[in-house]
């Protein structure tokens, strides 16, 4: 069983900074792509960035500039730095992983966390 943890969001006004965390926990051997994704009321889930064990790194449009996303390999874990945040930012973020395969050799594909809610204030 792989189960990933989110934490860091919060509410904060516009223009200020919030970094989300996002843990990976089992007997994890290796995990490939991971991500965070932001889900709106009535929206479908969006990507807004993502990374690959190797380093590529992909961002949605609308935070290129303002966000960074990182990762920990050696701790299975995911960062999403936000800064200049913006209304429209508000949401609910989750972090996925692609693939995970453990030790004992079990592989689980997209896999989610529960969720972290953020509210920028204007």
């Amino acid at each position: 069983q792989v189960q990933l943890v989110e934490s860091g969001g919060g509410l904060v006004q516009a223009r200020g900074s919030l970094r989300l965390s996002c843990a990976a926990s089992g007997s994890i051997f290796s995990i490939n792509a991971m991500g965070w994704y932001r889900q709106v009321v009535g929206k479908q889930r969006e990507l807004v960035a993502s990374i690959i064990s190797g380093g590529r790194i992909n961002y949605a449009d609308s935070v290129k500039g303002r966000f960074t996303i990182s990762r920990d390999n050696a701790k299975n874990t995911v960062y999403l730095q936000m800064n200049s945040l913006r209304p429209e930012d508000t949401g609910v973020y989750y972090c996925n992983a692609e693939r995970i395969a453990t030790i004992g050799g079990n592989i689980y594909r997209g896999v989610w966390g529960q969720g972290t809610l953020v509210t920028v204030s204007s």
